[in-house]
């Protein structure tokens, strides 16, 4: 298992330790420990299949970067970088990941499109998504500290095959959704679409 790396290829200008520096500025104690176990889990599930490793790393780190800003830094990027309009009708859980990125690129100098895809898409999924973006799909669903009903099922099924874990959480946030009145992402229906019925018994 490879609890910490050393970042070779330049993805992001600066050390692991320098990331994390910048990363704890952004979030309180709780949300920064989480991070830091998704990016572990993402290492497990990277190393497990095939999937680089520093770029499991950053984009383990990285994904909830934006989570704790206030609405108005999200709805002032969606305007500056021209993002598309029908995102003002969502709210954080969708903009920390599909918004967020745009932040991550601009203030972090991280440009490399799969990380930043695996960002966009760690909460909602999308109908493709690169070996990379299931990893963190996936870690962000079933670290350590996640408790609720079926995660044990999440773990078995992602150790199984990563792919089968993807179907299980499409699923599993299509119902939590449904059950709770939620509007629904059209990027989370694409997901369920694409990703379920290759898995119909999970």
């Amino acid at each position: 298992m490879v609890t910490e790396l050393t970042y070779h290829a330049n993805i992001f200008p600066g050390t692991r330790d320098e990331l994390l520096a910048k990363i704890e500025k952004q979030l309180k104690t709780k949300r920064f420990k989480h991070v830091q176990r998704v990016e572990q889990t993402a290492l497990r599930l990277a190393e497990a299949n095939g999937v680089d490793l520093e770029k499991a790393s950053i984009a383990g780190l990285t994904h909830d970067y934006a989570k704790q800003r206030p609405a108005e830094d999200f709805i002032q990027t969606i305007k500056d970088y021209q993002l598309a309009p029908e995102l003002l009708n969502y709210g954080n859980a969708i903009w920390h990941g599909v918004v967020g990125a745009e932040l991550i690129k601009h203030e972090l100098g991280i440009y490399d499109e799969d990380i930043l895809n695996a960002v966009r898409h760690h909460t909602t999924g999308a109908a493709y998504m690169s070996p990379l973006e299931q990893v963190v799909y996936m870690a962000d669903f079933i670290e350590p500290a996640r408790d609720f009903p079926g995660v044990d099922d999440a773990r078995r099924l992602t150790d199984k095959e990563l792919a089968m874990g993807v179907a299980y959480q499409a699923k599993h946030t299509l119902a939590y959704l449904i059950d709770n009145n939620q509007p629904i992402y059209p990027k989370s229906l694409d997901t369920y679409n694409a990703w379920v019925p290759q898995y119909p018994n999970v």
